[in-house]
């Protein structure tokens, strides 16, 4: 199966992949710009996916529930198809799944490699935190990563938008927040702008 062209994104808003997983007894939780949003507690700005996470003992529970999709495995930059029967590589970090009929992606799956207890960053696991720390829930129950743990990942490319998330982030972090992606930073990003700020 050849996936849909890279662009063609109507991704489903948190409350919509909160109706089909709100009920899944397994981890997973909303990442990205939308988490903070769901933080905020309205959306702050446009969001061309959804990006969520789960563990890999999570990812067939996840895939299962979410058949209306075909899933595709994201790896440098290329896409492919990972059929329904065929079991996810030791390796996969990513995948995005397609509403095929409908010619758009809905989701971006990302494979966290914690445990049920221990939340830890994807790109340095020293990083860790207990998941109750690291995952919160909205008034409605939606699971998202919290927002010093969102703003580290976006610390990397500093995109316009990751930008405008941190100066809306800012103001509402807590003191132990900033302290933790301060912390981070320093060990991460040693010279990063942000630091100066927290």
């Amino acid at each position: 199966m050849n996936p849909l062209p890279e662009d063609s994104w109507d991704a489903w808003s948190p409350d919509e992949l909160h109706a089909r997983l709100g009920r899944w007894r397994s981890d997973w939780y909303v990442v990205g710009g939308w988490a903070l949003d769901l933080w905020h507690g309205h959306q702050t700005r446009a969001h061309e996916d959804l990006e969520f996470a789960v563990l890999p003992a999570g990812i067939d529970g996840c895939r299962k529930i979410l058949s209306e999709l075909d899933f595709f495995e994201v790896r440098e930059g290329k896409l492919s198809y990972l059929a329904p029967n065929a079991g996810p590589p030791a390796d996969l970090w990513q995948l995005w799944g397609a509403d095929t009929a409908a010619g758009f992606w809905r989701i971006d799956m990302m494979v966290e490699r914690g445990t049920p207890e221990v939340w830890a960053y994807k790109r340095d696991r020293s990083i860790q935190m207990p998941r109750a720390a690291a995952v919160r829930r909205n008034e409605l129950g939606t699971p998202y990563l919290a927002p010093a743990n969102v703003l580290l990942f976006k610390a990397k490319y500093r995109r316009e938008k990751d930008e405008r998330d941190f100066e809306a982030a800012l103001p509402k972090l807590n003191f132990q927040e900033k302290l933790d992606l301060r912390l981070w930073l320093e060990a991460l990003h040693p010279g990063h702008e942000w630091i100066t700020r927290l």
